[in-house]
């Protein structure tokens, strides 16, 4: 927990940016009604029915200190997917020495993908720029993306999506509004506070 605290009280370095990745499922439904739309004194109004069709999955990148974020719409999630996540991110970041990345310890989030994705030395120069340090065990709420798809689910995923062409239009608006503002996020939980507030957790020691 305070690797990835220590890496947001840090100051920021462009030569060794702190980027969050996390990923979140998102499910295609059709209407099987017409809604009602919204009239003079009467909300606009659903069918309870619906068809399911299928799962997307949302990849987001984000900058915390420089309010950037970038989201991936993909059909699944696997390492594959995830690697190529990584590869934007390596991308972005052609003059940095080291990108620091926070992520949860999924099976999928591993240096072996990168290496399963791509040739051997393309795969090589990717581990050397990209530093993993994860989040604990039931600690996902520390990863800064995973706030950030709360924000994009709440804004603009709480209605029915059915295809995947209109889930990453209303992504990328999303993403595109956000981006403009450019507002850094404030994260206030320090390394001192999770040592006073969750003292339960670390081991004592007597003297």
């Amino acid at each position: 927990m305070e690797d990835v605290l220590d890496l947001y009280e840090a100051p920021y370095d462009s030569a060794r940016p702190v980027v969050c990745f996390d990923e979140s499922p998102k499910q295609l439904i059709v209407e099987v009604r017409q809604p009602i739309p919204v009239e003079p004194g009467a909300p606009a109004r659903y069918d309870t029915g619906y068809e399911r069709k299928g799962v997307c999955d949302l990849m987001m990148i984000c900058e915390p200190k420089q309010g950037f974020r970038h989201v991936d719409v993909t059909d699944r999630r696997t390492k594959i997917d995830f690697a190529h996540s990584m590869k934007h991110v390596a991308e972005r970041y052609p003059e940095a020495s080291v990108i620091r990345v926070v992520l949860d310890n999924l099976n999928t989030h591993k240096v072996a993908s990168l290496i399963e994705a791509f040739p051997a030395e393309q795969a090589r120069t990717l581990v050397r720029k990209l530093e993993f340090h994860y989040t604990p065990k039931h600690g996902s709420w520390l990863n800064i993306a995973e706030i950030g798809l709360a924000v994009l689910s709440n804004s603009c995923l709480s209605q029915r999506i059915p295809d995947k062409a209109r889930l990453r239009r209303e992504v990328e608006a999303n993403v595109r509004e956000r981006n403009v503002k450019a507002t850094p996020v404030n994260w206030r939980f320090t390394t001192q506070e999770a040592r006073r507030k969750l003292a339960r957790l670390y081991p004592c020691t007597s003297s």
